[in-house]
């Protein structure tokens, strides 16, 4: 089971040790970095396979492997990425308003983990497990909520390692979180909140039809209202579907 970025690990074990593992399940996690499919949002992943070949061209190599370098990149490595920017500049020209930002934590929201989670609560909708927090930012010497700590490298790692995953074969739930709900102070006004929601909408809803498409034997749902972080925002929808899940599992 698995969170958000964390759909990119299920997919490697689905796709290299199937036998063993009984199922996976993908929390908000089925998006192109977890089951490859060429759209806006694969952009980093094209780039990554295309850096990857043009290094290797720049490397001294026989003849014939320079030709087969070039007709991969004709074929597949340049055209692939010259539409993935056409449809990332479609999909910024569609994009609607950004949200404004939440109101700024007080002296008070920083003054316990459990005061900055009643923040999150208040702005956002949600609110992580203390302990996530914990990872996320420092913690002071009175108890207090410090600055966040340096994931940077971690963050680029986790980029760098994505790659194209088409083939999962073990037992698959996909749950995805759409319409997401934004949270209450994601927009300025409730017409660019709707523009919003119906932006990111469409976009959601293409992952999860790639991931049915792509992987025909999962059983993919969508949770309308809820939150990226599905399992804190509609815990007892995901409770009934896992439930159900592995239910049928042999």
């Amino acid at each position: 089971m698995g969170h958000s970025i964390a759909g990119e690990e299920l997919s490697s074990i689905g796709s290299r040790h199937p036998e063993r593992v009984a199922g996976l399940i993908y929390l908000d996690a089925g998006y192109s970095y977890a089951y490859y499919h060429q759209s806006a949002d694969s952009v980093t992943i094209d780039l990554a396979d295309l850096q990857k070949k043009l290094e290797e061209f720049k490397a001294e190599k026989p003849r014939s492997d320079q030709r087969q370098l070039i007709r991969q990149l004709l074929q597949d490595g340049l055209p692939d990425f010259e539409k993935d920017l056409q449809d990332l500049q479609q999909s910024f020209d569609a994009a609607p308003a950004q949200p404004k930002f939440p109101p700024a934590q007080t002296a008070d929201d920083l003054a316990s983990f459990t005061a900055f989670r009643a923040w999150m609560l208040r702005v956002q909708g949600i609110a992580v497990p203390e302990a996530e927090l914990r990872q996320q930012m420092e913690a002071r010497p009175d108890g207090g909520v410090g600055e966040f700590r340096d994931h940077s490298a971690a963050a680029s790692a986790i980029v760098a390692g994505e790659q194209k995953y088409s083939d999962i074969r073990a037992p698959t739930l996909a749950i995805f979180a759409n319409p997401r709900n934004p949270g209450p102070y994601a927009y300025n006004t409730p017409t660019e909140r709707a523009a919003a929601v119906a932006w990111e909408t469409t976009g959601i809803n293409g992952a999860a039809i790639a991931f049915q498409t792509g992987v025909p034997s999962a059983h993919v749902i969508q949770i309308p209202q809820a939150n990226h972080y599905v399992f804190l925002s509609n815990e007892g929808d995901v409770l009934r579907e896992m439930r159900a899940f592995l239910k049928g599992l042999p």
